[in-house]
């Protein structure tokens, strides 16, 4: 009887680093199945490579994932800036360890994504590492082949722009969720003086679907607007969709709590939440767009550094 073959030393060296390189792909890109192409890609270079030569395996695979993540945020760009409508990243769903660490959550948020897909390629790559992986300036310019000095003033640059457009304040975990469950059975029973009560007086609401479905073009802005448009959700008929057949469910999304809308057979739709220093509901990313959907659909929890 043959036995299982075993995985070889190279395949176990990259196995080690996958989720790693999955969190810096995923980060620098925004979308899962751009992270997932690039890690693959990864392994194909790294079979391909005389491994001998290779003192440091992370510092090697990273430099590869991060080179490839620019690359392919290059070629993307213009899709973006003629993209339909506001472009938010594709939300994939996280475990409850993922927001046990404020950190952690701020660092994969729908909002930090948002914010880092107004940086350059390489700012971008640099902030993620410096700051959500705490390399060193030396170990990131050998990852995207920079001068150290290259490197020190894209991270301040990026630095600065995150800290200067970033949400300043962030709710204690406990309150989130608490916030997001009321939200949730206040949008369920169209309550809206409890939406009202939930949501900062700013609060805007951005929807995502990206020409395929019918969304606001423009963030909706105000507390009566947007409390209006959730509060009717129950009993507004959606991609056909009859409110009866909508199924809702609460769950983690990027390291926080956030709703996911569910037909007969497909996801349709889902929300993630910033919140304001009072824990108000300050921020409602939408995304809708069916392309940006199937991380969520597969109902893989991925885990992330």
């Amino acid at each position: 009887m043959t036995q299982p073959q075993q995985p070889g030393p190279d395949q176990l060296a990259f196995q080690q680093y996958r989720t790693l390189l999955f969190s810096v792909a995923y980060r620098i890109l925004g979308t899962a199945a751009d992270a997932e192409d690039v890690v693959q890609e990864a392994w194909l270079k790294w079979s391909a490579a005389d491994r001998s030569q290779v003192a440091d395996p992370k510092s090697y695979l990273t430099r590869i994932v991060s080179n490839l993540a620019m690359d392919q945020l290059r070629s993307t760009r213009h899709q973006r800036e003629t993209y339909v409508g506001p472009w938010l990243p594709e939300p994939i769903l996280t475990g409850p360890d993922t927001a046990d660490g404020v950190a952690t959550t701020d660092l994969v948020s729908t909002a930090l994504l948002v914010v880092l897909e107004t940086l350059s390629p390489l700012e971008r790559a640099v902030f993620v590492l410096k700051e959500v992986f705490a390399f060193s300036h030396a170990e990131i310019a050998e990852a995207v082949e920079r001068s150290e000095a290259a490197v020190r003033q894209a991270a301040h640059r990026a630095r600065e722009h995150v800290q200067a457009r970033r949400p300043r304040f962030t709710a204690d975990r406990a309150r989130q969720r608490d916030v997001a469950e009321r939200f949730f059975a206040a949008t369920a029973g169209g309550d809206i003086n409890t939406l009202m009560e939930l949501l900062s007086p700013d609060v805007t609401l951005w929807t995502d679907g990206g020409g395929k479905v019918r969304q606001a073009l423009k963030p909706v802005v105000g507390l009566e607007t947007v409390a209006r448009w959730f509060a009717a959700l129950g009993t507004a008929t959606y991609q056909g969709i009859e409110p009866g057949q909508m199924r809702t469910e609460l769950t983690w999304i990027n390291g926080g709590p956030g709703v996911v809308f569910r037909g007969p057979d497909r996801v349709v739709a889902t929300l993630t939440f910033d919140f304001d220093r009072e824990g108000r509901i300050s921020t409602i990313h939408n995304v809708a767009n069916p392309d940006k959907l199937h991380a969520v659909a597969d109902g893989r929890r991925l885990e992330l550094f």
